[in-house]
């Protein structure tokens, strides 16, 4: 491994904690010093030799303190390579001293406007404020940390008063040698630094849309994005946090059917769902799926709302109305309820690629499940093979299940939803619930079909399901057990298919 003694350091730094004991360390392996406005004042208050970088750059500190170390010299020092002939040269060419180590603590953007955002109106809150939260945007210490990360090659980076016991280590465990892991794992750490600290200062300046309230009325919400270039908001009031999660779930559903569709949303899963020839057949079908939790929930459609799919609409309390278009006397009956948020796409909707979720002290991230089951993805697993009208229902079902949470069953039949159960912590139980929920509306299982989001572990959700009158499944395969499901159906004549893809939601 590449190891690079440390002979040279630059110091910028604004918390100053903990700096006496690695100058001490500094001075015991004669290692020069490079500093900069307070921290070259604090290194030679403590009695260390430095060298201020004014003599290298041949400028003193000038508007104010905001340039200091922005000069070749110094990024040179920093960036040279040192096994590249040409920057051997151009260093001696220039006299531009390397510089193996930096360490930098940046300007506290954060703790800036968390204390002024602690004031009370009056005590100061306004220009004066933004002054002084502007001047704590580090330029120089930035710079700095990011081009010794790119040079992790050649240099150590310190990039945070976080990171002090690490230099310390360095010095004292190892006297000043590192090799190339360590060096990379810095740098990788110094980009986390910078990546979190621009996040921050992006995040004031675009502090995005005050909502109501988060999920409940005692959480903060807030929404940081552009809903006009989605969506005309026709009538109703402020969007919630609330409101744009069902929006969000409601649109990711509605964009996998071509034919005319309706979907009832309720907590980010489809309570309502069924495909038609037409929209006010489709909206009729999905509210019969469970009219009881369709009060108060999510209505979008991928198609025109005309007048008589309108007055359907309104013989129930509906909180969201989405749609590509509405004839105006539509508006005129669905505006009655005037708190009614009634949206109006602006275009069509491609969600997301990329998703992202903060977790403990960290972030996941991963790619948006974009992937659409179509007949070619079967896998007829069963003697038996479903008819037309079950493929249709089938690919239906699985669309609905995808997005509904995990643990997922879906009972559909002739292209509507007709019972699911989400979020159960028991596959068997989601499908209980499915069924019990069918039965409670009055709906004849017989000749119905079953998507799950996930292989069955064992025969009995097939088993349950077929005694029910189920005549077909979907499912992604997988498990270790899937003959005996198999098994199950080809006794029984009910067809089963395999996707091989799982859509799992949590």
């Amino acid at each position: 491994m590449a190891e690079r003694t440390i002979q040279s350091i630059l110091i910028s730094v604004f918390d100053k904690t903990g700096l006496e004991t690695i100058l001490t360390q500094l001075n015991r392996l004669q290692i020069k010093i490079y500093s900069t406005g307070g921290t070259y004042e604090f290194i030679r208050s403590k009695g260390f030799e430095a060298i201020e970088v004014e003599t290298i750059t041949g400028f003193p500190s000038i508007f104010g303190g905001r340039v200091k170390t922005l000069h070749p010299a110094i990024f040179g020092g920093i960036l040279s390579r040192r096994n590249n002939a040409q920057d051997k040269d151009e260093l001696e060419k220039y006299a531009i001293p390397t510089i193996d180590c930096v360490m930098v603590d940046l300007y506290p953007f954060e703790k800036t406007v968390a204390s002024f955002n602690s004031l009370s109106i009056g005590e100061g809150k306004g220009e004066v404020d933004e002054e002084a939260i502007i001047e704590k945007i580090d330029i120089g210490g930035i710079s700095l940390i990011r081009a010794a990360a790119k040079n992790y090659n050649d240099v150590v980076i310190i990039p945070s008063q976080n990171h002090y016991s690490v230099l310390e280590n360095i010095l004292t465990a190892q006297n000043g040698i590192t090799n190339i892991d360590v060096r990379k794992h810095l740098a990788k750490e110094a980009f986390g630094v910078t990546s979190h600290y621009d996040t921050a200062i992006h995040n004031w300046f675009n502090p995005g849309e005050v909502l109501r309230y988060g999920e409940n009325p005692h959480q903060k919400g807030i929404f940081k994005g552009n809903l006009n270039e989605l969506f005309e908001q026709l009538n109703g009031k402020e969007i919630s946090y609330n409101n744009l999660l069902d929006i969000d779930a409601a649109m990711g559903l509605i964009v996998e059917f071509s034919k005319p569709t309706v979907a009832i949303l309720k907590h980010n899963n489809a309570c309502g769902c069924a495909s038609a020839d037409d929209i006010c057949t489709a909206w009729i079908k999905a509210l019969a799926g469970d009219p009881v939790a369709a009060f108060g929930g999510v209505v979008i459609s991928n198609g025109h709302i005309d007048v008589k799919t309108a007055e359907e609409i309104n013989k129930i309390f509906i909180e969201v109305i989405i749609a590509p278009s509405y004839d105006a006397a539509a508006l005129q009956i669905l505006k009655e309820k005037k708190n009614r948020i009634i949206l109006q796409q602006k275009t069509f909707y491609t969600p997301q690629l990329n998703q992202s979720r903060t977790i403990l002290n960290g972030q996941l991230n991963q790619d948006y499940n974009s992937r659409i089951i179509t007949e070619a993805d079967f896998t007829y697993c069963t003697n038996n093979k479903p008819n037309s009208n079950e493929i249709n229902d089938l690919l239906f079902a699985n669309i609905i299940n995808k997005h509904l949470k995990s643990n997922a069953i879906t009972l559909a039949k002739n292209e509507q939803l007709i019972g699911s159960g989400c979020g159960q912590t028991s596959r068997i139980d989601a499908l209980k619930g499915a069924i019990e929920k069918a039965k409670n509306f009055g709906f004849d299982l017989h000749g119905a079909v079953m998507a799950s989001d996930a292989f069955f572990p064992f025969p009995d959700c097939v088993e349950v399901a077929h005694k029910a009158g189920v005549t077909a499944v979907i499912q992604p395969g997988g498990s270790i057990k899937d003959k005996d499901s198999v098994a199950y159906c080809n006794h029984n004549n009910v067809a089963m298919v395999m996707t091989g893809i799982r859509h799992f939601k949590h």
